[in-house]
């Protein structure tokens, strides 16, 4: 496998579950409100798997300090559903737009009017129904540098149980409304960057053991002379 460089910018898409994803509640005598409210990122909270199997486990956390106000406000996000951006509900470039967001100790809130589109009244009843139950955002960051991305590991009960910190990004691209929240991308893209994780954690191959030259040449010579001496019985 070709050795990742720190410098290399990944792009990556993390899945969780959206906190508070609602439709808010119109105020008496007003229209039905249209306007979908939830948190599309939030911190300190594990992802979905990277990988699992029976001897590790790897998830990814967004620390406070990855993401800020001032980042997002230099951004073009586009809030999607099911991660197809041409199922596009609305979009905040450099800080303006038809999202809004909010950034706080928790995490990254947003807030929406679902436009008078088909898409956006299917997205409106999916909400409202409970069917969409979750989001995910994409982000990019170097994640072979340690500046960006810390990795510890815990190991329980013989399992390494393995963190990827996100601590810095370099900027945010879309929010989405996703089905299945709780489960891992299974793209291509996803199985690649998680199998050269899995590859750059691996230690590196041991050294050769240090021969001790004399000692070896001391015991060929004393060999040799076991070969040639005359055995009388």
């Amino acid at each position: 496998m070709e050795k990742r460089n720190k410098n290399d910018l990944v792009r990556r898409e993390v899945v969780v579950t959206c906190a508070g994803l609602q439709v808010r509640e119109a105020a008496e005598g007003e229209a039905p409100s249209r306007t979908i409210i939830g948190r599309a990122i939030l911190f300190n909270t594990p992802s979905a798997p990277l990988w699992s199997d029976e001897d590790e486990e790897a998830r990814e956390i967004i620390a406070p300090s990855a993401i800020t106000k001032e980042l997002l406000d230099g951004c073009d996000i586009k809030f999607t559903m099911f991660h197809d951006r041409q199922l596009i509900l609305a979009r905040s470039k450099n800080g303006s737009g038809t999202l809004t967001y909010t950034v706080d100790d928790q995490g990254v809130s947003f807030e929406f009017d679902a436009p008078n589109t088909a898409d956006g009244d299917k997205a409106l009843e999916l909400v409202r129904r409970g069917d969409l139950a979750g989001c995910s955002f994409m982000f990019s960051t170097h994640y072979w540098d340690e500046a960006f991305v810390t990795r510890s590991v815990e190991v329980r009960d013989g399992r390494a149980y393995i963190t990827y910190t996100v601590k810095a990004v370099t900027g945010v691209y879309d929010f989405t409304l996703a089905a299945d929240p709780a489960y891992p991308d299974t793209s291509v893209e996803a199985r690649e960057f998680a199998r050269d994780l899995r590859e750059a954690a691996k230690p590196e191959d041991p050294e050769p053991p240090k021969v001790d030259t004399e000692k070896v040449t001391a015991q060929l010579r004393e060999m040799r002379n076991a070969a040639n001496t005359k055995v009388f019985v």
